[in-house]
């Protein structure tokens, strides 16, 4: 939401009148170093004073609530507010690397897996990376799973025996792709470079 978008308004929450919100002198305290609200004490309307940013705010957390507080200064009393931030998604997975450079030898067998670097999406959730996918290819298939630490991953598996002296290299695509509506993708160039052997 832009800046000076309307967040809601305290004094219909509240059942009060506009007129007792500026008589109580009513205003809007955050409880962290910056201020992100403002309150109109003669409407009651709580409005942003900048553009939210979910991934700056809250980097870490699949949550994210900011917090307020409502103080009135006649008579004083404290009201606590919590403005819930949505995820939209604004990010598209990107790979760290736009090119993938991996080594294998002709006499690699058919199974043998080769680990992808990884996206990543500042989004969360439903919006963030939910799976891979690789440019059709005679060669290798795509195995995806979930870390320890629940980050997607993707490897490469060798499904028919290279042959350096038919292919020297083959180039490949890996997108990653998240699950907003409509959903964001990002690529990135994968070659493989045939090594000889005897």
């Amino acid at each position: 939401m832009a800046r000076e978008s309307l967040v809601g308004n305290v004094a219909q929450d509240l059942g009060l009148s506009p007129s007792q919100l500026a008589a109580r002198k009513a205003r809007v305290v955050s409880e962290g170093s910056e201020q992100h609200f403002r309150l109109d004490p003669h409407s009651g309307v709580l409005t942003l004073t900048e553009t939210l940013d979910r991934e700056r705010i809250c980097p870490h957390s699949e949550s994210c609530a900011l917090l307020f507080q409502l103080f009135f200064e006649n008579p004083v009393q404290l009201i606590r507010g919590e403005v819930e931030v949505r995820d939209v998604n604004d990010h598209s997975p990107e790979f760290p690397e736009k090119e993938m450079i991996l080594e294998i030898l002709e006499t690699a067998s058919p199974g043998t897996r080769f680990l992808l670097g990884n996206a990543r999406d500042k989004d969360m959730g439903i919006n963030g990376l939910q799976n891979y996918s690789l440019s059709p290819n005679s060669h290798f298939s795509l195995n995806q799973g979930i870390r320890k630490g629940g980050g997607k991953y993707a490897e490469l598996v060798l499904q028919k025996q290279l042959d350096r002296e038919e292919q020297r290299e083959l180039h490949l695509v890996l997108t990653a792709t998240d699950g907003g509506s409509p959903p964001r993708s990002g690529t990135a160039q994968v070659r493989v470079v045939v090594l000889d052997a005897n």
